[in-house]
């Protein structure tokens, strides 16, 4: 498998759809957004146990070592120069190290997960502006009102978590990690936007986990309490997270633009409030019950 570059036009738009991409395009970002909603479910079950850093670079090690068995077993191929181990490694930094290591230094340091939500929710709107800028895009009116109207939607959803107190400076990881995703998802659709799920998820992670792995050894104390509720976090987070909606997110970059992936990534604070009501008791309001009707009705004309 080859990993070239292509052209501006190119990559604004997905490759073309046959039967079985047409039905996995309909069930993927379903099943994406769902999966990717429990993230924030694992940081709140395992950060009581474990510090931030130290928890990602014990998942990554676990992905690295599940992926590359599973990229060898079934000869799936692997990037051909230094270039395409490059670019991707690049991508898995910024979609994972920085994402991934702001949201959960933002959440241990004390910032609500409605909250770190919130701030990570202004994603889609950089990206359809990045996506302009840099893959030469074109973003039309209705897409733009759709990421205006989820944006709003969210802010309705997670309106009871902001007066919640918190350190200012817990806001810092958040932004981070919104610049992370951001940059990440752009970055992966321009230069790797064909890497194989398997043999690229282990190119991703390895540079990820060993800038981790030295951040955590420099900064954390390494204190881990190895409760029930840990070790569930851990292969929930492994093998669901990193595995299952990882792999999901990658063949969405693929297969389609980026202002259509990033839109998704709306639906995850509606989801997660109600994944934290159900396993926790958590309550909403009435307000967050609109803001999840008008956050899907703007997922909708954004991906129309």
């Amino acid at each position: 498998m080859t990993f070239a570059l292509r052209s501006r036009a190119e990559l604004s738009v997905p490759p073309p759809m046959t039967s079985a991409t047409s039905l996995q395009s309909r069930f993927f970002p379903f099943m994406f957004v769902l999966l990717w909603s429990t993230g924030f479910i694992g940081a709140r079950l395992g950060l009581p146990h474990i510090e931030p850093l130290t928890f990602l670079f014990i998942r990554y090690v676990a992905v690295i070592a599940c992926m590359a068995a599973l990229a060898l077993a079934t000869r799936a191929p692997w990037p051909i120069s230094a270039k395409n181990w490059m670019h991707i490694g690049v991508s898995g930094l910024l979609v994972h190290g920085v994402y991934l290591g702001g949201v959960f230094i933002a959440i241990h340091q004390g910032l609500p997960a409605g909250v770190a939500s919130l701030v990570v929710s202004v994603q889609p709107l950089l990206t359809a502006v990045g996506a302009g800028m840099l893959l030469g895009a074109v973003v039309l009116k209705r897409q733009w009102a759709g990421l205006a109207l989820g944006l709003v939607g969210v802010g309705l959803v997670v309106a009871g978590k902001l007066g919640t107190e918190f350190a200012a400076q817990a806001l810092v990881p958040a932004v981070v990690a919104l610049l992370g995703i951001t940059t990440g998802t752009l970055y992966q659709k321009r230069y790797c936007p064909t890497l194989d799920w398997r043999t690229g998820s282990v190119a991703q992670f390895v540079p990820t986990a060993l800038l981790t792995g030295a951040l955590a050894w420099l900064t954390e104390s390494g204190r881990i309490d190895w409760t029930g509720e840990l070790v569930f976090a851990l292969g929930w987070l492994v093998f669901v997270l990193s595995i299952g909606a990882v792999s999901l997110l990658n063949w969405l970059i693929r297969h389609s633009n980026a202002v259509n992936v990033a839109s998704l990534f709306y639906l995850v604070p509606p989801c997660t409030a109600l994944f934290a009501w159900m396993l926790f008791g958590d309550t909403f309001s009435g307000m967050a019950l609109v803001g999840m009707g008008v956050t899907v009705a703007g997922v909708y004309l954004a991906r129309k």
